[in-house]
């Protein structure tokens, strides 16, 4: 070897073990909790739609917070599902000039308005979970989240799949565009019948008694398919005490979902990965505030959807118990 290719090989050694020594420590500080990075204390806030108690939104934050942690960011949140209160929970972020703002659009009427004065205001403003299709015209810098209506149509498909002939769509709460779309979704696809249940999300006793009385009044119900996580075992429940054949499907996952797709009692989830809607979009932010970097060129940031079914309950199991799936 001469003496340029030994030197070579040297310099390229303590590279990667210094590259290799660094990158253990960014890890073991991302799980302590520590920064990783010596930019400034920024400030971002996340408001989202969430109703009280929604385990979905515990994944959410449990990834913007780790994603904050790391990048050395003051994480906000706050929620309420009452679209004029949360542009109101919008505007109170505004008057505390943070320097990011998170944001679901849901009902996206009620939050033009307050998004764009975000905008005008100089915040960086990303949107997540709902309302990919006004974010762009709103001025968010991106969505991330999943296509409701891909994801819609990928439950479509597998239903076909296992031979579905009829579904109801649970819809548990009326005029959020987000569920609207993923009932259309299946709708496009399905070759059988599919029809909406609408039913009120926040009195879990009514909405297990609705799906029972649907199902004792129509056999020929052979899928139900919920639109939200927390709805799947109250289905289920329901089914039970109707007597009814019906496969329970879910979009989303979380710890009881993993064990329903284990034990057999939910035949399949769609998972949008709320973890990494929430890990991103404040990473996302710290990017564009420190080196004006903005992932999909103007489209959005899919996290889903992904199909998840009886083979995937062990390892998701682990995931759900941790918190990140």
């Amino acid at each position: 070897m001469g003496a340029a290719t030994l030197a070579a090989a040297v310099a390229l050694a303590g590279c990667s073990s210094t590259g290799g020594k660094r990158a253990e420590e960014a890890r073991e500080n991302a799980a302590s909790g520590k920064a990783n990075v010596t930019t400034p204390r920024w400030k971002f806030a996340m408001v989202t739609h969430s109703g009280d108690g929604d385990t979905y939104w515990d994944i959410v934050q449990s990834g913007a917070k780790q994603a904050a942690a790391k990048d050395n960011i003051e994480f906000l949140y706050s929620h309420d599902k009452e679209a004029g209160k949360q542009a109101q929970l919008v505007q109170t972020a505004i008057d505390k000039k943070v320097d990011g703002l998170i944001v679901t659009l849901a009902k996206p009427d009620a939050m033009k308005s307050v998004v764009k004065k975000a905008v005008k205001a100089g915040i960086p403003v990303i949107t997540i979970n709902s309302g990919q299709e006004v974010s762009q015209d709103f001025g968010a810098l991106t969505h991330i989240g999943q296509d409701e209506t891909l994801a819609g149509e990928a439950v479509g498909r597998e239903l076909n799949k296992r031979g579905k002939k009829k579904a109801i769509c649970l819809v548990h709460e009326q005029g959020n565009v987000g569920l609207e779309q993923r009932c259309d979704g299946v709708e496009k696809t399905f070759d059988g019948k599919v029809k909406p249940l609408f039913v009120d999300g926040t009195n879990m006793p009514g909405v297990e008694s609705s799906v029972e009385a649907k199902l004792q009044s129509d056999k020929k119900v052979d899928a139900v398919v919920t639109l939200g996580a927390p709805f799947a075992a109250t289905a289920a429940q329901a089914k039970e005490s109707a007597g009814s054949k019906a496969e329970i499907d879910t979009f989303d996952l979380n710890d009881k979902v993993a064990a329903g797709l284990k034990d057999g009692t939910i035949g399949f989830a769609v998972d949008q990965q709320p973890y990494m809607q929430g890990y991103e979009a404040v990473d996302l932010l710290w990017l564009h505030r420190y080196n004006a970097d903005m992932l999909g060129g103007g489209k959005p940031v899919l996290t889903g959807p992904q199909i998840l079914t009886k083979k995937d309950a062990g390892k998701l199991e682990e995931l759900t118990k941790r918190g990140t799936r």
